[in-house]
């Protein structure tokens, strides 16, 4: 017998034997064992792998399904929320609205007549006031884009250039939000 790495040629050829020759020889049944025992710990493995699996996206699936509840949910909440956000300036508008009923019922003289819409027009500022709208200083300001819609320039050198003449509409702030910018004739000054 020749050696070739420290093992016999007989060696070599049985242990290529055990795999070529078929199950029932005494040392063929060990491999065989040994063979089907590895196959049976990898089955095991496989069905460990597959249960985990199945386990995480049975998860997955849940947490798909929570996420898009809690999704729907703030969404109904936040039209619930702008559905009913304007509750309060309805309620301090409504006053105003009873006191231009009862002033249109009324019948009596011009000048009294401009009293009571006066009365109600101050009404209408304080409720306004009160949601934090309030209106854009303009006339005698100076133009600020931001602010001023110029319609019209007026060349005059009685004002600096630049200054707002009239206020054609007013405009109004909602807190530092613009609600809407004021009409406005401004100056323009050639000497300038």
């Amino acid at each position: 017998m020749r050696k070739t790495n420290g093992k016999s040629e007989a060696n070599n050829t049985r242990l290529d034997l055990e795999h070529e020759l078929p199950a029932g020889d005494g040392d063929e049944n060990a491999t065989t064992t040994v063979v089907s025992g590895e196959s049976s710990e990898s089955e095991s493995e496989l069905q460990k792998v597959k249960a985990e699996r199945d386990s995480l996206l049975d998860r997955l699936a849940r947490a798909q399904a929570e996420f898009e509840n809690v999704r729907r949910r703030a969404g109904k909440e936040q039209q619930e929320f702008r559905d009913y956000a304007l509750t309060d300036a309805i309620k301090s508008l409504l006053p105003v609205v009873d006191s231009l009923e009862r002033a249109l019922q009324v019948k009596s003289d011009a000048a009294e007549f401009r009293n009571g819409v006066e009365l109600i027009y101050k009404q209408l500022q304080a409720a306004l006031a009160k949601l934090s709208v309030n209106p854009i200083v303009s006339k005698g300001e100076a133009f600020d884009p931001r602010y001023h819609e110029a319609i019209e320039m007026v060349e005059t050198t009685d004002v600096p250039d630049h200054q707002v003449l009239e206020e054609l509409q007013r405009g109004y702030k909602f807190k530092d939000r613009l609600l809407r910018p004021a009409m406005v004739k401004v100056s323009r000054n050639p000497g300038n």
